[in-house]
């Protein structure tokens, strides 16, 4: 008895196994992660929400390297989305906000020594970063997109024309500077159908937010692409768990303002 007792018991754990399996590398809820990261602060105290320390950086982007993730460009996420590619389950994107000067004082540097793309969305009458730095890091692999004028809650704009030039006048910043501007990032994630349809008109080729939209699973709709705030607190287990390509799916979702 006790025999057929440990073989069920055995049968039921390797059920479970094959059913974790299926669930982590076959299961249709995976998505490409695509980190965010703001402000690179050497105290990490500033804002614990949108600061990581510049060491604490170095430590994610060498677990990156050590465990043989593909570090791909946001540019291979939307254009994937629109393909319907499916990628492979170590694939992961990395995504900057705001345009502060320590991006490249301290994240360059590291993605630059690993090899690593990005982008920035930049807010570009606000950001701290120079157009100097900005061409310098453009010429090595880091991307940049628009990100408003202000850094301004869009769906918070009554004025259509305001609305407008926050987010065309962001592209038009990049362009006369000579980079590409074809990605935008609404700031706070914020968006509504109002904001979509002009980020669109405006000549965006996609647009992310947070953990906004109907598409949680970055599956239909390259201007609502939701990504996964990356926090200094993050230990090396979270971090992972953020990696996985399914965290997306557990996430409260936030609403989508019509």
């Amino acid at each position: 008895m006790n025999v057929i007792k440990k073989r069920i018991a055995a049968c039921c754990a390797a059920v479970l196994v094959l059913a974790g399996m299926y669930f982590f590398w076959f299961s249709p809820r995976y998505t490409v992660p695509v980190l965010t990261y703001h402000s690179f602060d050497v105290s990490g105290i500033a804002d614990m929400l949108l600061s990581v320390t510049p060491s604490r950086f170095e430590q994610q982007m060498a677990f990156l390297k050590k465990h043989g993730y593909q570090v791909v460009s946001f540019n291979e996420v939307a254009e994937g989305l629109k393909a319907g590619k499916q990628f492979a389950h170590n694939t992961v994107a990395i995504t900057i906000d705001d345009g502060y000067q320590n991006n490249y004082e301290y994240a360059y540097p590291v993605l630059k020594k690993y090899g690593f793309p990005a982008i920035i969305f930049v807010a570009t009458d606000v950001m701290s970063l120079s157009w100097d730095e900005i061409k310098e890091m453009a010429a090595n692999g880091i991307a940049f997109g628009g990100h408003t004028r202000h850094h301004v809650y869009l769906p918070g704009i009554d004025d259509k024309n305001v609305l407008w030039d926050e987010i065309d006048g962001s592209k038009k910043a990049l362009e006369a500077h000579g980079l590409a501007a074809k990605y935008f990032c609404y700031p706070i994630g914020g968006f509504t159908t109002e904001v979509k349809a002009l980020v669109q008109k405006a000549g965006y080729k996609a647009a992310c937010t947070t953990n906004r939209g109907r598409d949680p699973r970055n599956r239909e709709d390259a201007y609502e692409i939701n990504r996964v705030s990356i926090r200094n607190s993050d230990n090396p287990f979270i971090f992972w768990a953020k990696l996985s390509g399914y965290y997306n799916v557990f996430r409260a979702r936030k609403e989508l303002r019509e």
